[in-house]
């Protein structure tokens, strides 16, 4: 039986249909995160569920977090900057344990605690970076418009 239609409590407990795929659904998870990079904003693992019709529950987070590492692949082939930084949890809006043991810090030269002021500093500056990508950028998919050419300044 496929996914789809599957039933989920809302806030107020009712039950919405949802789509369970969405879950797995990279390029749609994709495009939420870029546009909240464009907003100069992190998300939530609770706002990011919320966003593909759910609410936060720790198996539909585990499920979002396997696809983020297929969106930052995505990313990296189209030479962007990856995503999965700006999901964070509530509490102290860094990201999982998940992001961390996947080596993208270390990658980045980051080696130390997974919470406190050091990685906060770290994450605030690999979301800045993410942002000043994404400020200004216009999706050629119509999700933001190009700047008009009677809007760019004159030389």
């Amino acid at each position: 039986m496929a996914a789809k239609g599957a039933l989920d409590r809302g806030l107020g407990g009712e039950a919405t249909a949802a789509d369970a795929s969405a879950l797995g659904d990279a390029p749609r998870i994709r495009a939420i995160l870029t546009d909240a990079a464009r907003e100069g904003r992190s998300v939530s693992y609770s706002e990011l569920l919320g966003d593909l019709g759910f609410r936060f529950t720790r198996p539909k987070m585990r499920a979002v977090c396997r696809t983020l590492a297929e969106v930052d692949r995505l990313c990296a082939l189209d030479g962007e900057p990856d995503l999965a930084v700006l999901v964070v949890r509530e509490s102290d809006r860094l990201p999982g344990q998940g992001w961390w043991v996947g080596g993208t810090a270390l990658l980045l030269g980051y080696d130390g605690p997974w919470e406190g002021a050091a990685a906060a500093r770290f994450i605030r500056e690999q979301q800045q970076a993410v942002f000043d990508y994404w400020e200004g950028r216009w999706d050629a998919g119509g999700d933001q418009e190009p700047p008009s050419p009677s809007s760019s300044p004159r030389t």
